[in-house]
């Protein structure tokens, strides 16, 4: 089934907006190939289950669709695909909080820390924090911050070394459920 946006608010909006010298490059245009119907049937073929949640972010100028799945075991995974190759480029698997085992065996610095970490680098409030292993067995804080403006941005905060060690910036757009 194909669902379909109808462009027109956008398109009042570009075309309300002032025309300035400069505004082009502000602009950050989206250009996929790649249908998110090809990524959801990567996804789906990874970690078969119904599809919970999916957000789309940028990371190093690239597209992002994140697919947060729920399991047929009943475990949370989330599979990033990226919008231009339609290959899935990262999987990680969320626990339920920092006390599991999978988490705790990697975890050298506690949540309070990290959430120290996220917020020196985007200052706001924590509306979301999630605990994921990734495939290499690493644990990290997953953190999504609203901004005193309305923007929010998403990273990871390793358990073990208390690093930035992905950062999304800015995430621009959610369907489903938190």
């Amino acid at each position: 089934m194909t669902h379909r946006t109808s462009l027109a608010p956008l398109a009042a909006t570009l075309l309300a907006m002032p025309v300035t010298p400069g505004a082009a490059e502000n602009f950050k245009a989206i250009t996929t190939r790649i249908r998110i119907e090809d990524c959801r049937a990567a996804v789906a073929a990874a970690h078969p289950g119904p599809v919970i949640k999916i957000e789309y972010k940028w990371r190093e100028r690239r597209l992002i669709y994140e697919f947060e799945v729920a399991g047929e075991d009943g475990t949370r995974w989330e599979i990033e695909c990226d919008g231009y190759s339609g290959k899935i480029v990262g999987t990680e698997r969320e626990v339920a909080s920092p006390d599991d085992p999978l988490f705790a065996a990697n975890r050298r610095i506690g949540l309070e820390e990290a959430r120290r970490v996220a917020l020196e680098r985007y200052p706001g409030e924590v509306v979301e924090a999630e605990y994921e292993i990734k495939n290499s067995g690493a644990a990290s804080y997953e953190f999504d911050i609203r901004g005193s403006d309305g923007r929010e941005w998403k990273l990871e905060v390793d358990a073990a070394s208390g690093r930035i060690v992905d950062d999304a910036h800015e995430e621009f757009h959610q369907t489903g459920r938190d």
